[in-house]
């Protein structure tokens, strides 16, 4: 009994974490007092993605409210990102060489910013999607809470090793939804999707002031919050989407990878624990199946039973990761355990992590 109510204890930490804190959807147009009235810029860094450009710029063509400006900076792709993106008639860029002291992706925004003319800027990820009244309700919320939003995406999973970072993609969930974060000095940005003002992105020095950060997003939320901005994080369910790493299984480590080990230490302490007490539940329980034979692995199995009710919930707002994997998330959790043991190699071993044909260095420099 006490193992069962240990087990219930740890499981329900996961509701205390998650908030259901999806972006309002706003299909009516802006009050003409709002931003509605201003330019709004839109920022795509993009490193051969010529998979995924098609599905970002045609989904901006269909919003209800249509960027004033699209800029799409190519770094140094060896595809036809290029091409593509000047098919759809947007401004196409071309990074600089990377100077020292700059990562690659902040190189690339920092440069689309450069010629951004937007009182508002929304930095997206390539491999985004957006439902067509998206830019209308982030603005919406934007006008609402003021400061800088974030959005972290719907999973669209397509293949099986995709879905196998279902707990990865939950684990993201709890970081950006945790009430305590709102009172972390240090509160993340999730990068994929961040609109902010012009003024504000400023007055927080925007990606320059994180040139050599690996973790540009979550080090540029606490360059805002000390610039005395707002950050709001919402759940992109319904308007923001994303398949991430569709080009094979070790483009997805590599990705995952970069910083699993790293950005848990941007998070509140009290985040952390209960992440801790979730995750130790969940193990133990996904112990059960290897337990049937001893009568006293009851709780286990009422545990697994338990867990797997409330990963189903939170897949609803997490991402499309099939039927088997859901059920089964003990392949998840193994996998989760493998990226967390490659990204602690990487850092404490090899010292750089490895991305899109670069070698970061984990103090922010380059190798070739």
């Amino acid at each position: 009994m006490v193992l069962m109510v240990l087990i219930a204890l740890a499981c329900a930490s996961g509701f205390v974490l998650f908030r259901r804190n999806t972006v309002p959807v706003r299909s009516s147009p802006l009050p003409k007092s709002s931003v509605s009235g201003s330019a709004l810029s839109v920022i795509i860094p993009a490193r051969n993605e010529e998979l995924n450009l098609p599905h970002l710029l045609s989904s901006l063509r269909q919003q209800t409210r249509k960027p004033d400006q699209i800029i799409v900076i190519d770094d140094f792709s060896a595809d036809r990102t290029r091409e593509i993106a000047e098919s759809y008639g947007v401004v196409v860029v071309d990074n600089p060489p990377l100077p020292e002291g700059w990562t690659g992706k902040n190189w690339a925004v920092w440069n689309g910013y450069r010629v951004a003319t937007g009182d508002y800027l929304l930095f997206l990820d390539a491999d985004v999607r957006l439902a067509p009244d998206a830019v209308q309700s982030l603005l919406a919320a934007q006008a609402e809470r003021g400061g800088v939003l974030s959005v972290v995406p719907f999973h669209h999973t397509e293949k099986g090793y995709e879905r196998l970072a279902l707990l990865i993609n939950i684990l993201g969930i709890f970081a950006f939804t945790s009430p305590f974060e709102r009172s972390n000095s240090r509160q993340g940005l999730y990068g994929s999707c961040i609109l902010a003002s012009r003024s504000d992105y400023v007055k927080a020095k925007g990606h320059e002031a994180v040139r050599s950060e690996l973790l540009d997003d979550l080090t540029l939320g606490g360059r805002f919050k000390q610039a005395g901005v707002r950050v709001t994080n919402f759940i992109g369910a319904g308007l923001v989407s994303f398949r991430m790493y569709p080009g094979g299984i070790r483009s997805a480590i590599q990705g995952w990878g970069k910083g699993a080990v790293l950005s848990t230490a941007m998070l509140q302490l009290r985040t952390t624990l209960l992440v801790a007490v979730w995750l130790i539940g969940l193990l133990a329980v996904e112990a059960a199946p290897f337990l049937l034979h001893f009568s006293w692995s009851w709780p286990l199995r009422v545990g697994y039973a338990i867990y797997t009710l409330q990963i189903l919930y939170f897949v609803r707002y997490t991402g499309r990761f099939g039927f088997a994997v859901p059920i089964l998330h003990l392949l998840s959790s193994a996998f989760f355990l493998f990226i967390m043991l490659y990204s602690l190699f990487r850092v404490l071993f090899v010292g750089n992590v490895a991305w899109k044909g670069r070698n970061i260095e984990i103090g922010g420099r380059k190798k070739r």
